[in-house]
Order: C-alpha cells, then sequence, then structure tokens
C-alpha cells in the first residue's frame, strides 16, 4: 500500500471535545471520525487495527472450541419481555417501532435471542456442551457518551454463550473462556487484570472483568498487592470493622436544632462520631419507596444495590416524596420502629456493617431531632441485610488483612457464570441420559473490540503518538524515502524494498508523500507504524537503510540486507 492511495488524514491539534489522551490520538492519528455523540466512523488505519483486534478474538474463541454465529442487531421486545430485562435495562435499550405500530429493541446484547434459538435446536445431552459466539455491533443508549469508543452509543463487541448439562460441566467452560481471555488482551499488548465482578443485571451466580489498569479508566479496582485479591469497586468487599455492640440504655430523643448531615452531628455540641450514626436514605424502585441504612462514615454503592434489587431503575427520593413517607426532611430520618409519621411501608435494606451495632444515633423522624441507644437488632425491623458499603483504600483484605488499595482501569472483557436464569425464562430444556428434561447451563462471554482497541491505545503511548503493539498495528512497517522523484535511487530502493517485504508476508506501506522528512517523521511516530525504514541520498550513499523500531533506538542495516533484517525484526516484535 501506497500513503498517497490510502487515506490517512493526521491532526496536529486534536478536537475541542476530545476528552483524555486515547481519544485525541484516535483522532489526531486520523484512526477515526466522530459522526455524533457515541457514534464513530472508522477510517482505514483504525479499521485495518480493529479487524486484527477482533481477529485475534476470533483465533481464540475458536481455539476454546466456541462456534460463530451472526444474530440480528433488531430484535422483537417480546422476548426482553420474557426474560424481564425490558423493565431492567430500560435505561441503555434503543427501542424503535415499525411501520404497523410493532415494537423492537437493538441489540445491546443477544441472552434473550440466543436462549431461543437453542431451546428450539438442542433437545438432548449428546449436543452439549455448545459455546456459541458473533462479532457485531451492539446499540445502548448512553445518556453522556464520552472517552470516544470507551462509551459509545454503537459499539463492537464479541460476545459468547454456553450451554452445559451441570454446574460442573460449566465451570469448565467458563475456566477455558477465562484462560481464553487472557491469551486475547496478552497478545493485543495489555496487561489486563481479571477481577470479581458484579453480574448486574445480566444476572448469574458470578462473573470477572478483565480490566486494564489506566489513570482515565471509568472503573476503579480494589486490590491487594499481598495476597492477589482483586475486585471491581462494584463488587469489593473488606474486612472493615463492624460496629457491633450490646443494646444498652433505652432509646432518648435530643434536640438537634438545624443539624441536617452527619458531618454537623459530629461537631460539638453533639459530637457524636459518624462510624456511631445512621445514615438513611430513602431511593424509589418500581414506584415504592425503600429505605437503606449505612453506617454514618460509609458510603452507598449503587452497583451493590441494584444487584440486591435486581434492577437498574431506581433513584433518591425527592424531599417531597421523603416527607410523604417518612413524615420528616432529609437530615432528621430514621428506621426506628414506630417513628415513620408519614405513609411509608416498603422495604429496609440494612448494610452488613450495622449488623448487631448497638449505642448508635439517627434521625428521629422529626426535623430537629434525633435519637441515640439505638440498637439495630432491637430497635429497628430490617427487611434484609446486604453488603451496600463502597470500600476504602487502607481497609484489610478480607482474604489476607493487609491494607487494600485502589486504582482505576478500563474495563475490556466480562465473563459471567449464568446459571439457568434465561434456561428457565426460555425453556432451554435437554433430555439426559435417562430420559429426564434438564434446564441448560448457561455462561456468557464479552470483549469490547472497540474498546479494547482503544484501551491499547491508552495503554501504548509517549509524547509523539501511538505505540502500536505489531501484533494490532495498521501496518508493520513504513517504508520512508526522503525522496520520492519517480526513477530516482531513492525510489527505486524504497520501491523494491516495499514489493519484498509484501513477498516477505510482512504488513507494509510505502510514505510516498512529497513532504518534508520532519513531517513524514512525525506522521509515522503519530500513527505508530512499530518499525520505520527511513531511505535518504546520503544514507544510500553509504549503502545503507535507516531502521527505526517504535519508541527504540535506530540501527542501520546494509542495503542488501535491510529486508532480511527488517523481516527478523517484524518476527522478534510479533514473538515478543
Amino acid at each position: 500500500m501506497k500513503w498517497s492511495q490510502t487515506l490517512i488524514p493526521t491532526l496536529r491539534e486534536a478536537p475541542a471535545d476530545a476528552e483524555i489522551l486515547s481519544h485525541k490520538l484516535l483522532l489526531r492519528a486520523g484512526l477515526a471520525r466522530k459522526l455524533a455523540g457515541g457514534v464513530y466512523t472508522f477510517l482505514p488505519m483504525g479499521l485495518r487495527a480493529l479487524r486484527k483486534v477482533e481477529q485475534i478474538v476470533r483465533e481464540e474463541m475458536d481455539r476454546a472450541g466456541a462456534l460463530e454465529v451472526l444474530m440480528p442487531a433488531l430484535q422483537p421486545s417480546d422476548i426482553w419481555r420474557q426474560s424481564g430485562r425490558y423493565e431492567t435495562a430500560a435505561d441503555v435499550l434503543f427501542k424503535i417501532k415499525d411501520s404497523g405500530d410493532r415494537e423492537w429493541v437493538l441489540s445491546a446484547t443477544a441472552e434473550e435471542v440466543i436462549t431461543t434459538l437453542t431451546a428450539g435446536e438442542i433437545n438432548s445431552y449428546r449436543q452439549l456442551p455448545k459455546n456459541f459466539y458473533q462479532i457485531s455491533v451492539k446499540f445502548r443508549d448512553e445518556i453522556r457518551p464520552r472517552f470516544g469508543l470507551m462509551r459509545a452509543r454503537e459499539f463492537i463487541m464479541k460476545d459468547a454463550y454456553s450451554f452445559d448439562t451441570d454446574d460442573e460441566a460449566a465451570q469448565k467452560t467458563y475456566q477455558k473462556m477465562y484462560d481464553a481471555y487472557a491469551r486475547i488482551f496478552a497478545r493485543c499488548g495489555l496487561k489486563a487484570l481479571a477481577v470479581e465482578a458484579d453480574t448486574g443485571v445480566i444476572g448469574g451466580k458470578f462473573s470477572h472483568e478483565f480490566m486494564v489498569p489506566a489513570e482515565t479508566g471509568e472503573n476503579e479496582v480494589v486490590f491487594c498487592e499481598k495476597c492477589g485479591y482483586a475486585a471491581n469497586l462494584e463488587k469489593a468487599v473488606s474486612a472493615a470493622a463492624t460496629a457491633a455492640g450490646k443494646a444498652g440504655a433505652a432509646i432518648d430523643k435530643f434536640a438537634t436544632p438545624g443539624v441536617a448531615t452527619i458531618a454537623a452531628l459530629a461537631r460539638p455540641p453533639f459530637n457524636v462520631p459518624a462510624e456511631q450514626q445512621i445514615k438513611t436514605l430513602v431511593y424509589i424502585a418500581n414506584d415504592k419507596p425503600i429505605i437503606i441504612l449505612m453506617r454514618g462514615d460509609d458510603q452507598l454503592n449503587e452497583a451493590k444495590l441494584a444487584g440486591k434489587i435486581g434492577s437498574t431503575v431506581f433513584r433518591a427520593a425527592t424531599a417531597g416524596e421523603i416527607f410523604a413517607a417518612l413524615g420528616a426532611h432529609p437530615g432528621s430520618l430514621g428506621a426506628v420502629k414506630g417513628t415513620a409519621r408519614g405513609a411509608f411501608a416498603g422495604a429496609v435494606l440494612a448494610d452488613e456493617r450495622l449488623r448487631g451495632a448497638a449505642g448508635m444515633t439517627t434521625g428521629a423522624n422529626e426535623d430537629g431531632f434525633h435519637l441515640r441507644n439505638v440498637s439495630m437488632e432491637r430497635d429497628v425491623a430490617v427487611s434484609q441485610w446486604a453488603d451496600l458499603r463502597t470500600v476504602k483504600a487502607g481497609e484489610p483484605c478480607k482474604n489476607c488483612g493487609a491494607a487494600v488499595q485502589i486504582r482505576r482501569a478500563i474495563e475490556v472483557g466480562h465473563v459471567f457464570k449464568l446459571g439457568v436464569k434465561y434456561s428457565e425464562k426460555f425453556n432451554a430444556l435437554y433430555l439426559d441420559e435417562a430420559g429426564n428434561r434438564k434446564l441448560a447451563v448457561m455462561g456468557c462471554y464479552g470483549i469490547g473490540v472497540t474498546r479494547t482497541l482503544q484501551a491499547v491505545i491508552e495503554h501504548c503511548n509517549d509524547k509523539d503518538g501511538i505505540i502500536w503493539p505489531i501484533s494490532v498495528a495498521p501496518y508493520e512497517v513504513c517504508i520512508t524515502p526522503l525522496e520520492v522523484d519517480a526513477g530516482s535511487e531513492v525510489m527505486k530502493t524504497a520501491e523494491a524494498l516495499h514489493a519484498g517485504l509484501l513477498e516477505r508476508g510482512v504488513d507494509v506501506i510505502l510514505d510516498d508523500r512529497d513532504e518534508r522528512p520532519g513531517v513524514k517523521f512525525k506522521d509515522t511516530d503519530l500513527v505508530g507504524f512499530p518499525i520505520r525504514a527511513a531511505i535518504g541520498g546520503k544514507s544510500l550513499a553509504r549503502g545503507e537503510v535507516e531502521i527505526k523500531p517504535r519508541g527504540g533506538a535506530m540501527q542501520t542495516a546494509k542495503t542488501g540486507a535491510a529486508l532480511e533484517t527488517i523481516v527478523q525484526l517484524v518476527k522478534s516484535r510479533a514473538q515478543g
């Protein structure tokens, strides 16, 4: 390929709306262009890199025994209602209507489609196990798309779905896919950390996310350097001390005029430490109020709440809704039995760190008053206990007790062990050896292919631009002649090297533009080609070609040996 025959519209400055480094480089290197918020067109260089990521994914899925299929992006809303996710995932679904007023959903994922298919095609244990995958466009109605491909409305995902006869077999498939994911990200040049993760609205028994550490990542990972424990902040737990104690004196009501926050109650004259306070939060879920109780120094983790109530469709109650339910305004709320003066009849969820707590202080459900000497066991009717708090850096690891750390990361993949959640909904049954009908045990596995591409850029760069791992680079080698006059010795040598590398199976581009050497070198570094071979009149007079690995030191090779030198350099980088 010659540079003049393709389109590489590099930019010296990034557009103003490009927020993070990888987003800026994506645009500056001419890999993609924004059409609308969260919607991008891939240009030739970006598409070549994307196809290489896809090929790595495809090879490892095939190696793991998965079968490639292609499912429709247009899905009837009925199957989403059947699974229950029409409501629980309503905030991310794109919905459209056809000319007959029938509603459809644009594919955000495909559990409903694949389980419907399997229920109709598989009926015997002899047909199991099966694992299906696809690489296709997905759609999610992101309220605030940002960071380029990291959080887009339209993106490419590899999603896979496994079906096994029992839990033990499903665990083996899960491990195969876990191992395949580790290979995929390593081949893409990423150091991905597998962490315990929340299953979210997809559901299932447990899951792992694959995270690439990056300060610009949208996720936070809790990890222990001593024992290796790692989990998404949405899932992480620690061995932080509880507030356990024995019930003592009777509840005492006391006036707290003007006190409406945890911090205000902790100051004189009241001096109630945050860890001895009960924080009362009111949310609306399924159009009904629920009360959530936390220790005063803890923060609610809304992802954990979503997992507990089985839906992401909830919100903090308004001041008016709170007053109607409890008879008081925020700052004086509580859940002590018999104190609600409103119409509240919902559930009370309490964080596990409050289990057994006594000698606590909470709102009296009367503006300007609080209650002390509150015992969770004696005085509060808890509907459900759950881990609802957000872990903090420095807390003891749940496994070994060492202090945990928190760092930001980019999620590039997620594997779930689903169990029979969807098999039950869609009647995905098979006959076992004894002729009994049983539910297939499922797993599902996703990789954000476009997000992985940008994660590589975020992970592999320097002040001059992208440093592509050779496995996913648009081209492995860029030949840069410093004179482009037709028939010149420089151009003849460049074209001969280009032809020779093509014959040896090397992805190579020839920069035949009539530009200054500095412009060519800057563009080559910006786009990030792993190896540059520069040919000029002076170097040619010495019988040499200048070869520079991206991010490495310049080396020279005799003109006759340049081809083999570059081929070996490509091989060594591919192996490394």
